[in-house]
Protein backbone atom coordinates (compact mmCIF):
# COMPACT_ATOMS: atom_id res chain seq x y z
CA UNK A 1 0.00 0.00 0.00
CA UNK A 2 1.40 3.42 -0.93
CA UNK A 3 1.61 6.37 1.42
CA UNK A 4 -1.12 8.95 0.90
CA UNK A 5 0.32 12.32 -0.11
CA UNK A 6 -1.74 13.91 2.69
CA UNK A 7 -4.38 13.04 5.23
CA UNK A 8 -6.90 15.13 7.16
CA UNK A 9 -8.03 14.24 10.66
CA UNK A 10 -10.53 15.98 12.89
CA UNK A 11 -9.80 16.93 16.48
CA UNK A 12 -12.18 18.52 18.98
CA UNK A 13 -10.34 20.76 21.44
CA UNK A 14 -10.63 19.48 25.00
CA UNK A 15 -10.90 21.87 27.95
CA UNK A 16 -7.59 20.71 29.48
CA UNK A 17 -5.80 21.71 26.26
CA UNK A 18 -6.59 25.38 26.85
CA UNK A 19 -4.72 27.94 28.93
CA UNK A 20 -5.92 30.65 31.31
CA UNK A 21 -6.95 32.82 28.35
CA UNK A 22 -9.25 30.09 27.05
CA UNK A 23 -7.02 29.42 24.04
CA UNK A 24 -5.34 26.17 23.05
CA UNK A 25 -1.88 26.21 24.63
CA UNK A 26 0.73 26.48 21.88
CA UNK A 27 2.41 23.16 22.81
CA UNK A 28 -0.79 21.24 22.11
CA UNK A 29 -0.57 22.05 18.41
CA UNK A 30 2.61 19.97 18.33
CA UNK A 31 0.62 17.08 19.81
CA UNK A 32 -1.95 17.57 17.05
CA UNK A 33 0.89 17.36 14.49
CA UNK A 34 1.94 14.03 16.06
CA UNK A 35 -1.62 12.72 15.80
CA UNK A 36 -1.69 13.65 12.12
CA UNK A 37 1.68 11.97 11.49
CA UNK A 38 0.52 8.82 13.28
CA UNK A 39 -2.63 8.62 11.17
CA UNK A 40 -0.69 9.29 7.97
CA UNK A 41 1.55 6.34 8.80
CA UNK A 42 -1.48 4.20 9.70
CA UNK A 43 -2.95 5.00 6.26
CA UNK A 44 -0.01 3.07 4.75
CA UNK A 45 -1.03 -0.02 6.70
CA UNK A 46 1.87 0.39 9.17
CA UNK A 47 2.20 1.75 12.68
CA UNK A 48 4.96 3.22 14.81
CA UNK A 49 4.79 0.06 16.89
CA UNK A 50 5.60 -2.06 13.82
CA UNK A 51 8.55 0.17 12.92
CA UNK A 52 9.90 -0.14 16.46
CA UNK A 53 9.48 -3.92 16.31
CA UNK A 54 11.65 -3.80 13.17
CA UNK A 55 14.29 -1.92 15.19
CA UNK A 56 13.61 1.52 13.70
CA UNK A 57 12.49 4.73 15.35
CA UNK A 58 11.46 8.08 13.93
CA UNK A 59 12.65 10.92 16.15
CA UNK A 60 12.03 14.63 15.76
CA UNK A 61 15.20 16.37 14.61
CA UNK A 62 13.67 19.73 13.66
CA UNK A 63 10.32 21.43 14.17
CA UNK A 64 8.97 24.81 13.10
CA UNK A 65 5.55 26.23 13.90
CA UNK A 66 3.78 29.39 12.73
CA UNK A 67 0.76 30.54 14.73
CA UNK A 68 -1.82 32.75 13.00
CA UNK A 69 -5.07 32.50 14.97
CA UNK A 70 -6.06 30.94 18.31
CA UNK A 71 -8.23 27.87 18.77
CA UNK A 72 -10.56 27.53 21.75
CA UNK A 73 -12.31 24.86 23.80
CA UNK A 74 -14.77 22.73 21.79
CA UNK A 75 -13.53 24.01 18.41
CA UNK A 76 -13.42 21.30 15.78
CA UNK A 77 -10.06 21.44 14.05
CA UNK A 78 -8.93 19.82 10.82
CA UNK A 79 -5.28 18.75 10.85
CA UNK A 80 -3.79 18.21 7.39
CA UNK A 81 -0.53 16.26 7.35
CA UNK A 82 1.53 15.69 4.22
CA UNK A 83 4.79 13.94 3.51
CA UNK A 84 7.48 16.21 2.10
CA UNK A 85 11.01 15.38 1.03
CA UNK A 86 12.53 12.03 1.98
CA UNK A 87 16.29 11.68 1.69
CA UNK A 88 18.42 9.02 3.30
CA UNK A 89 17.49 8.95 6.99
CA UNK A 90 15.42 12.18 6.87
CA UNK A 91 11.65 12.38 6.52
CA UNK A 92 9.89 15.74 6.20
CA UNK A 93 6.24 16.45 7.06
CA UNK A 94 4.11 19.56 6.55
CA UNK A 95 1.10 20.46 8.71
CA UNK A 96 -1.82 22.85 8.49
CA UNK A 97 -4.49 23.20 11.15
CA UNK A 98 -7.82 24.75 10.21
CA UNK A 99 -11.04 25.74 11.94
CA UNK A 100 -13.54 25.53 9.11
CA UNK A 101 -11.58 27.14 6.25
CA UNK A 102 -9.49 29.45 8.45
CA UNK A 103 -5.80 28.53 8.71
CA UNK A 104 -4.77 28.70 12.38
CA UNK A 105 -1.35 27.03 12.47
CA UNK A 106 1.22 25.81 9.96
CA UNK A 107 4.24 23.65 10.72
CA UNK A 108 7.03 21.51 9.37
CA UNK A 109 9.05 18.71 10.92
CA UNK A 110 12.09 16.70 10.00
CA UNK A 111 12.23 13.21 11.48
CA UNK A 112 15.38 11.15 11.64
CA UNK A 113 15.15 7.40 11.15
CA UNK A 114 17.45 5.67 13.63
CA UNK A 115 18.08 2.14 14.88
CA UNK A 116 18.02 0.97 18.50
CA UNK A 117 21.62 2.15 18.97
CA UNK A 118 20.73 5.64 17.73
CA UNK A 119 22.53 5.26 14.39
CA UNK A 120 20.91 6.80 11.30
CA UNK A 121 19.13 4.35 8.99
CA UNK A 122 17.60 4.95 5.58
CA UNK A 123 13.87 5.65 5.74
CA UNK A 124 12.14 2.38 4.71
CA UNK A 125 10.92 2.35 1.12
CA UNK A 126 7.42 1.52 2.37
CA UNK A 127 7.20 5.05 3.85
CA UNK A 128 7.96 6.76 0.54
CA UNK A 129 4.85 7.95 -1.34
CA UNK A 130 6.00 6.21 -4.53
CA UNK A 131 7.41 3.19 -2.70
CA UNK A 132 11.00 4.11 -3.63
CA UNK A 133 13.62 6.62 -2.57
CA UNK A 134 13.23 10.12 -3.96
CA UNK A 135 16.96 10.66 -4.07
CA UNK A 136 17.41 7.71 -6.39
CA UNK A 137 18.91 5.32 -3.86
Amino acid sequence: MQLNPSIDIEIRVRYQETDGQGRVHHANFITYFEQGRTELLRATGRTYRQLEEEGLMLVVAELTVEYFRPARYDDVLRVRTATGTIRGARLEHHYEIYRDEELLVRGRSILACIDREGKPRRVPRSLHPSGHDRDGA
